[in-house]
């Protein structure tokens, strides 16, 4: 039987996208479905355009485009970001669609870099990304990402963010001297923090990736009581000790029901760039065993290694310098993972009334 509008309709029907479990129509992902005898062609459009599924939905629908009676299927690719039910909620991000958070049990594990590279990966596979620091205490973005600029105001009412590696990015540390320690108590900290989220001019994004301090004080417990976050990417290096704090780290995001995106093991292995033998400074596989222990995603494993150290270093990430370069692949996966990860988020997510609707009788 020759294949039609309705029957390649409802082939697609049985075609789910794989990270969401929802069929392509219901999700509104099909586009501009042509079929010409016995020829269709059609849009798929991706909850983000870094789908760590795309080649399966590709085949997929393939598959079941042909099994209705298609000899050829043509298919173009685009990328609509979905916004978090509540993101823009208190005037604090208006424009932001997802808030993702980078936090860490405790200090030393890279969380910085991990958070750098993440945002960075997410921007270069398509994404309008913006880059927070919210370590009022010991900002490294400015360092990391080469920025010495200060920021200026547009109107006098908000502050413009700065732009580096195809990110908009914001410090505390592009607003003090450079030497300069803000002997702070925790409200001033947060008082900050607050500021930086409300009073900074973000546009539109459809992620805003804020690098935590590490550890379970005030910040995370504001953002809790303040912004709806899509959830938050744990990192650990694979050692005892890490591990211990990260765990303790997820217990405490449940607390605050902020979702866990998952956990990010860096430093996982030094590879010899002569000999390519393979060395666990820190042990290897750890994050992994404690993600199937706490239930959440494994988001990948990120090498020990100079290129990544120097990036930092320079104010040039990995990720920007050197995008084709083994080590930037490991922060592209993970960025894949975290996207799909915020995008099951955001499809879990119950919807809020509109504010001003009233309810049915």
């Amino acid at each position: 039987m020759p294949i039609d509008h309705g029957s390649a309709m409802e082939a697609l029907r049985r075609v789910n996208d794989p990270e969401l479990h929802k069929d392509l129509v219901s999700l509104g992902m099909v586009k501009d479905l042509v079929v010409d005898g016995s020829a269709v062609s059609l849009k798929v459009e991706l909850t983000t355009p870094a789908c760590p599924l795309k080649d399966t939905i590709s085949k997929d629908v393939e598959a079941a485009l042909k099994a209705a009676g298609a000899t050829s299927v043509k298919i173009a690719w685009g990328a609509q970001v979905r916004a978090m039910p509540g993101a823009a909620q208190g005037g604090l991000t208006p424009g932001v669609k997802n808030v993702i958070l980078v936090g860490a049990g405790k200090g030393g594990v890279g969380k910085s870099t991990v958070a750098i590279n993440l945002a960075v990966a997410l921007a270069r596979l398509g994404a309008k990304v913006g880059l927070l620091d919210a370590d009022i205490y010991g900002p490294s973005v400015p360092l990391m990402t080469g920025v010495t600029a200060k920021p200026s105001s547009v109107d006098g009412k908000r502050i413009s963010p700065l732009e580096a590696h195809g990110l908009k990015v914001m410090s505390i540390g592009f607003l003090i001297e450079p030497d300069q320690a803000l002997i702070w108590r925790g409200p001033m900290a947060t008082g900050a923090l607050i500021q930086l989220l409300r009073d900074v001019d973000w546009g539109e994004l459809d992620y805003l990736v804020l690098d935590l301090p590490p550890g379970t004080g005030d910040i995370p417990l504001t953002l809790a009581q303040n912004v709806k976050a899509a959830g938050v990417v744990l990192v650990s290096t694979p050692q005892d000790v890490a591990l211990a704090d990260v765990i303790r780290a997820k217990l405490m995001f449940d607390k605050v029901s902020i979702p866990v995106l998952g956990l990010v093991e860096n430093m996982s292995a030094f590879i010899c760039p002569h000999c390519q033998t393979e060395t666990p400074i820190f042990d290897k596989g750890g994050a992994q065993s404690a993600a199937d222990k706490m239930g959440i995603r494994f988001l990948g494993a990120v090498p020990i290694d100079l290129a990544i150290r120097v990036g930092g270093d320079v104010g040039v990430p990995v990720t920007s310098g050197a995008p084709d370069s083994a080590q930037s692949q490991a922060f592209f996966a993970v960025a894949r993972n975290v996207a799909g990860a915020v995008s099951q988020q955001v499809s879990k997510a119950p919807r809020l009334p509109v504010i001003g609707s009233q309810p049915r009788a």
